[in-house]
Protein backbone atom coordinates (compact mmCIF):
# COMPACT_ATOMS: atom_id res chain seq x y z
CA UNK A 1 0.00 0.00 0.00
CA UNK A 2 1.39 3.40 -0.67
CA UNK A 3 1.80 6.00 1.86
CA UNK A 4 0.37 9.70 1.26
CA UNK A 5 3.88 10.94 0.32
CA UNK A 6 3.83 8.21 -2.97
CA UNK A 7 0.36 8.82 -3.84
CA UNK A 8 1.09 12.12 -4.12
CA UNK A 9 4.13 11.83 -6.19
CA UNK A 10 2.28 9.13 -8.59
CA UNK A 11 -0.47 11.76 -9.08
CA UNK A 12 1.91 14.69 -9.75
CA UNK A 13 3.25 12.19 -12.40
CA UNK A 14 0.46 11.32 -13.77
CA UNK A 15 -0.93 15.11 -14.06
CA UNK A 16 2.52 16.19 -15.61
CA UNK A 17 2.04 13.88 -18.29
CA UNK A 18 -1.50 14.38 -19.14
CA UNK A 19 -0.82 18.26 -19.65
CA UNK A 20 2.54 17.98 -21.29
CA UNK A 21 0.89 15.57 -23.81
CA UNK A 22 -2.54 16.62 -23.76
CA UNK A 23 -2.79 13.10 -23.31
CA UNK A 24 -5.97 11.20 -22.59
CA UNK A 25 -7.15 8.98 -19.50
CA UNK A 26 -6.74 6.05 -21.85
CA UNK A 27 -2.81 7.41 -23.08
CA UNK A 28 -2.38 7.85 -19.69
CA UNK A 29 -3.54 4.21 -18.16
CA UNK A 30 -1.49 2.53 -20.79
CA UNK A 31 1.51 5.05 -20.25
CA UNK A 32 1.19 4.20 -16.22
CA UNK A 33 0.18 0.45 -16.84
CA UNK A 34 -2.95 1.53 -14.69
CA UNK A 35 -6.26 0.72 -15.59
CA UNK A 36 -8.62 3.86 -16.60
CA UNK A 37 -10.78 3.99 -13.49
CA UNK A 38 -7.47 4.48 -11.34
CA UNK A 39 -6.43 7.91 -13.83
CA UNK A 40 -9.90 8.90 -13.37
CA UNK A 41 -9.98 8.06 -9.80
CA UNK A 42 -6.16 10.10 -9.16
CA UNK A 43 -7.38 12.78 -11.18
CA UNK A 44 -10.61 13.77 -10.07
CA UNK A 45 -10.76 13.11 -6.36
CA UNK A 46 -6.98 13.26 -5.02
CA UNK A 47 -5.28 15.24 -7.37
CA UNK A 48 -7.07 18.39 -6.10
CA UNK A 49 -6.20 17.83 -2.46
CA UNK A 50 -2.49 17.56 -3.76
CA UNK A 51 -2.27 20.77 -5.74
CA UNK A 52 -5.14 22.49 -7.31
CA UNK A 53 -3.27 24.21 -9.97
CA UNK A 54 -1.99 20.95 -11.39
CA UNK A 55 -5.67 19.77 -10.86
CA UNK A 56 -7.22 22.98 -12.87
CA UNK A 57 -4.94 22.48 -16.09
CA UNK A 58 -5.63 19.05 -16.38
CA UNK A 59 -8.83 19.57 -16.42
CA UNK A 60 -8.35 22.24 -19.19
CA UNK A 61 -6.65 19.00 -21.11
CA UNK A 62 -9.71 17.07 -20.38
CA UNK A 63 -12.20 19.57 -21.62
CA UNK A 64 -10.00 19.72 -24.96
CA UNK A 65 -9.79 16.08 -25.35
CA UNK A 66 -13.64 15.80 -25.09
CA UNK A 67 -14.45 18.78 -27.48
CA UNK A 68 -12.25 16.24 -30.03
CA UNK A 69 -13.39 13.11 -28.66
CA UNK A 70 -15.37 12.48 -31.97
CA UNK A 71 -12.79 12.63 -34.02
CA UNK A 72 -10.52 10.48 -32.28
CA UNK A 73 -13.72 7.89 -31.71
CA UNK A 74 -13.85 7.43 -35.76
CA UNK A 75 -10.33 6.70 -36.02
CA UNK A 76 -10.11 4.17 -34.03
CA UNK A 77 -12.78 2.65 -35.45
CA UNK A 78 -11.53 2.77 -38.66
CA UNK A 79 -7.89 1.20 -37.14
CA UNK A 80 -10.17 -1.57 -35.50
CA UNK A 81 -11.60 -2.83 -38.79
CA UNK A 82 -8.38 -2.65 -41.11
CA UNK A 83 -7.48 -5.62 -39.70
Amino acid sequence: MLNMNEMSERVEQEAWFIIEHEATIRETAGTFRRSKSTIYNDMKVLLPEVSSLLSQEVYKVFQKNKAEAHIRGGEATRKKFEH
